[in-house]
């Protein structure tokens, strides 16, 4: 996988494609494509899935499901962080107004 001056080149499944890629996303484009090739290559070695077109569908499924998985992950995370935000300020107003009745 190089850069070319038209666009990005990259291999899967030994199949060269030409992306066209702001330079500043070019390793980007390049680390994902060789995630999608990784993907597409165990799926097509574990001989479950016949033809290049299943193969990249399989990989997507999996890919997309990987996607929804860590959002959900990091939705209870910002929800956690939203709870300790809260948590943090009435803490802070209590000890404020603690500090306040002592003086």
């Amino acid at each position: 996988m190089k850069s070319t001056a038209n666009g990005c080149k990259i291999t899967i499944l030994g199949k060269d494609y030409t992306v066209a890629c702001p330079e500043e996303k070019r390793e980007e484009l390049i680390a994902t494509a060789a995630y999608l090739d990784k993907n597409m290559r165990e799926i097509q070695q574990s001989g479950a899935v016949l033809g290049t077109e299943r193969v990249a569908v399989m990989a997507a499924l999996n890919i997309a499901h990987d996607l929804l998985s860590l959002r959900e992950n990091t939705g209870l995370t910002v929800e956690m962080e939203t709870r300790i935000k809260n948590l943090r300020r009435n803490l802070e107003e209590a000890l404020d107004g603690q500090a306040e009745m002592e003086l």
